[in-house]
């Protein structure tokens, strides 16, 4: 196996949750090896900074402002990137929200309706719209490739209670497995990445209390937290040609904590 197996080379991929954390290193790994990135999130600010940033790596690349919550604006995305590049090769699904945005998370049979909606809205129904609008697309390509970003904590149950959150991952886990069958006849594969504690925003909590982390890292076999880069390092793999036989896995990048 080569570089050039890992060789993005004149693809166009859309990164969602793409202007920080995951979603920017990402957008960032794969400019490195040769694709054009589309960055998408909620907040036009930080996509525009990474927009910036593939661009310095000489690629082309667009900042799109879309709620993956609403398929309006899934829709409008995708025909934004049809119309500027022509086509789509990649897509990452990386947007996604914690229960912990609202407040501290709450034993499952007392997930409120709002809660519930947000989180399921954001991880699993904005994950199969997305697929479902580009998938679409590269059904008449005849070739695609679909990376899903879930979580450890969809395929366990996080500290002895369950939340929305490993319902939601759960799901786009299962989610992966079914569009393989669908998709797999048209040369389009489609995998998810699980990431164990990954240093994000969305754990800095955990990150501002040094007692905390030391316990959290000393509950991984390699002592440590993961770091946004070494997600980027899989999804580059499952992009590339070197994965070219996988298809419908879920792939751990955890530090050996998941089963």
């Amino acid at each position: 196996m080569g570089k050039s197996d890992f060789s993005l080379a004149n693809q166009v991929a859309i990164v969602t949750g793409g202007g920080t954390g995951i979603g920017r290193s990402i957008a960032l790994e794969f400019a490195e090896f040769g694709a054009d990135v589309v960055v998408s999130s909620r907040k036009l600010e930080n996509l525009e900074r990474v927009a910036d940033e593939v661009k310095a790596l000489g690629r082309h690349s667009l900042a799109i402002k879309a709620d993956i919550t609403k398929k309006t604006d899934i829709d409008h995305l995708v025909q934004k990137v049809m119309e500027e590049f022509g086509r789509i090769d990649i897509l990452v699904n990386n947007g996604g929200v914690s229960s912990k945005v609202l407040g501290k998370p709450v034993p499952l049979i007392e997930v409120d309706e709002n809660e519930w909606d947000l989180i399921m809205d954001t991880n699993l129904k904005g994950t199969y719209f997305c697929c479902q609008a580009v998938g679409k697309r590269m059904i008449k390509q005849r070739k695609g490739n679909i990376i899903n970003i879930t979580s450890g904590d969809g395929k366990r149950v996080s500290g002895g209670r369950g939340t929305s959150y490993n319902v939601a991952k759960a799901g786009a886990i299962m989610l992966t497995q079914c569009l393989a069958w669908d998709f797999g006849k048209h040369n389009i594969r489609i995998n998810s990445i699980a990431p164990g504690f990954t240093r994000t925003k969305m754990i800095q909590p955990y990150l501002s209390d040094p007692e905390t982390l030391k316990m959290i890292e000393s509950k991984r076999p390699l002592g440590r937290i993961g770091e946004p880069d070494e997600i980027a390092s899989a999804a580059l793999f499952l992009a590339s040609d070197a994965s070219s036989y996988i298809t419908g896995q879920t792939i751990n990048v955890c530090g050996g904590v998941h089963n």
